[in-house]
Formats: C-alpha cells, sequence, structure tokens
C-alpha cells in the first residue's frame, strides 16, 4: 500500500525512507505544480547532509522548479530547501 503525501506546499521527509526520497521530491514537485503552487518548502533536516545533497540535486534537474535557496531561518534554515516552482511546466512521459 503506498501513502498518499497531501500536496500542501511542505514536504517533511523526515518519515520517507532514505531509498525513497528522489522519486517522492519528484513526483511531489510535479504534482505541487500541477495544483499551481509557486513555492514548496522541503523539510530534509540538517544531520550530515546527505538528504540536503539528494533533494538539492533533484531540484537542479527539476523542469517545474525555476529556483531553490536555502530556507530563512524561521522556516528551517539549514534543515529546509525552499523551491520556487514554474506551475506551467509540463511532464513528458
Amino acid at each position: 500500500m503506498t501513502e498518499e503525501i497531501p500536496i500542501t506546499g511542505a514536504l517533511d521527509l523526515h518519515t520517507i525512507p532514505p531509498r525513497d526520497v528522489r522519486d517522492v521530491v519528484t513526483e511531489y514537485l510535479w504534482e505541487a505544480a500541477r495544483k499551481g503552487l509557486r513555492e514548496v518548502r522541503i523539510i530534509h533536516g540538517k544531520g550530515i547532509g546527505v538528504q540536503r545533497r539528494i533533494v538539492a540535486s533533484v531540484l537542479e534537474n527539476h523542469p517545474a522548479v525555476a529556483s531553490f535557496e536555502v530556507a530563512s531561518a524561521d522556516r528551517g534554515h539549514y534543515g529546509a530547501t525552499i523551491a520556487h516552482l514554474d506551475p506551467s511546466a509540463r511532464r513528458d512521459d
């Protein structure tokens, strides 16, 4: 059974197994853009930076992402990344 993740503008990866992070983030971004969201906060935690690097690699190559940045201090700082979306982006599948 696949757990459905609500598209709310914030994705908390703490409950996602590391092996699934890349796919979950990719799909979440597509759904967020489809819903017309302009910004998504991805909460990956601070740790040693493994999840942050995975998230950054997805964001760098995702067609729906216009830009991204480390979250401000009040939104998670180095434990979260803000992705700015282009809702007009379309999947090629």
